[in-house]
């Protein structure tokens, strides 16, 4: 769990409740060992930033060419997309490249347009509960990225090769479906 900022002590509370083991990353020796990585939400020009001052983003290239899966909520989604572009000024910027995908950042609004929506998802039988914070939209750059859920927006749920990109934060419900697809999806062991 990348433990930078954000959403970091929900994802590695409902993480622990699946039985997972959980490694907080802040350095790069952090990494060592780990078979997975979550980048959590947060505010993700934050993000990149600490990133950098810590030294972690020549690792995060090196474990993204090595095929490493991870998974980024929200800000962390930003971070891993191969392009990001701001919705009110069309502003764009690299992202890490870790996933095929076009983040377009606060693609439903500013913190006062946050809202929450029943989400259909591949691999899932029921509804999930999506909560949307300053939510990125997700568009494919590739046929091969799969969009595993959509709004009416555009798509919310994605999966390039090992990468997942959400634009909700499934670490503030109480519902740990998602975290279980991303878990088995990345061959870690959990209770679940």
């Amino acid at each position: 769990m990348l433990a930078l900022q954000g959403g970091v002590e929900e994802h590695v509370a409902m993480l622990r409740s699946l039985g997972a083991d959980v490694v907080e990353v802040r350095l790069p020796g952090h990494l060592d060992g780990i078979s997975a990585l979550i980048l959590p939400g947060g505010e993700s020009t934050t993000l990149t930033s600490l990133l950098g001052r810590w030294d972690l983003l020549p690792a995060l290239r090196r474990l993204v060419e090595a095929g490493m899966p991870m998974w980024g909520t929200c800000a962390g989604a930003i971070v891993l997309s191969a392009e990001v572009i701001e919705r009110d000024h069309g502003i764009s910027q690299a992202g890490l490249g870790a996933a095929r995908v076009r983040a377009v950042r606060n693609a439903f609004g500013r913190q006062v347009h946050s809202f929450q929506q029943g989400l259909l998802v591949r691999g899932l039988d029921s509804a999930f509960p999506g909560v949307f914070i300053r939510a990125p939209l997700l568009h494919p750059l590739s046929e091969e990225v799969q969009v595993l859920s959509s709004v009416e927006e555009g798509p919310v749920l994605v999966r390039d090769r090992a990468i997942w990109l959400s634009s909700f934060h499934p670490e503030l419900t109480s519902d740990y479906r998602i975290h279980e697809l991303f878990l088995r999806d990345a061959g870690i062991a959990f209770d679940g």
